[in-house]
């Protein structure tokens, strides 16, 4: 299956945000809903299974200035197998434009056993944009072990490399569950937030959340790993609380090199 969804945003004379295109095929239905202070928030709805290997499926949202979007999805996408040999691919491209503000907060992508799935995000923020980018991924269904699933997250801000981020699971990447990657923790994922606005944060761990400001821009990347969706999100949904922690295991600071 080939499917193609296109999201434009654009402020109107009194500087709301408007939706100037939004279209979609199935299983990339787009819906919008009323969003908070003048913005809009788009949910995709999926209309049929999967992803199924051999599917190949294209998001695009173009968020121009002085808007404000969320994107959230309506419940978790499930990778399934299909025909041997096939790959499924999810693309997204988004571009957020000088004062604009783009919220990517997704459910959960779930790698079922068998499956064989590849899913790139390319972003491109414009200089005083703001996002942020929210990827989840559970290695497997209750009780199962994961197939294959890439995921790619590359960002740029005003024309330069910010984030280039990539992980594989399933069998065919060996040690993807060991200690130098997972650690056997069946959930993870990461939390970009790219805010000029915001003041700049040191790193930090607590548990399994590790908080990494960027080099690049005023950006910070939160990454964790979970014992479930639910915990994993906890972590993902209150990044702030790692800041707020008093103990002294919540203060240790990352260090690389």
């Amino acid at each position: 299956m080939r499917a193609t969804a296109r999201l434009v945003a654009r402020a109107d004379r009194h500087g709301r945000t408007t939706l100037a295109e939004l279209r979609g095929e199935s299983p990339l239905l787009l819906r919008q809903v009323p969003g908070p202070g003048g913005g809009v928030t788009v949910y995709v709805v999926g209309g049929a299974a999967g992803p199924l290997a051999g599917d190949d499926l294209r998001l695009e949202v173009e968020v121009g200035p002085g808007t404000a979007v969320r994107v959230q999805t309506v419940a978790a996408s499930i990778a399934l197998p299909g025909r041997p040999g096939a790959v499924s691919r999810m693309l997204v491209r988004a571009t957020v434009a000088a004062e604009a503000v783009l919220h990517w907060l997704p459910e959960q992508l779930v790698a079922a056993a068998g499956c064989a799935h590849i899913a790139d995000a390319q972003v491109e923020v414009a200089e005083g944009g703001t996002l942020h980018w929210r990827d989840e991924l559970i290695c497997g269904r209750h009780g199962e072990q994961p197939g294959h699933a890439e995921i790619n997250t590359w960002v740029d801000l005003a024309g330069r490399p910010l984030l280039r981020q990539s992980l594989t699971v399933g069998p065919q990447a060996p040690g993807w569950a060991g200690p130098a990657v997972l650690d056997g923790a069946p959930a993870t994922g990461s939390l970009l937030v790219l805010d000029p606005t915001r003041a700049p944060e040191p790193p930090a761990v607590r548990d399994t959340l590790a908080r990494l400001p960027l080099a690049g821009g005023p950006a910070t990347l939160w990454t964790a790993t979970a014992p479930d969706a639910h915990t994993l999100r906890s972590y993902l949904d209150l990044p702030d609380s790692i800041a707020a922690s008093t103990g002294r295991e919540d203060q240790e600071v990352v260090r690389t090199g």
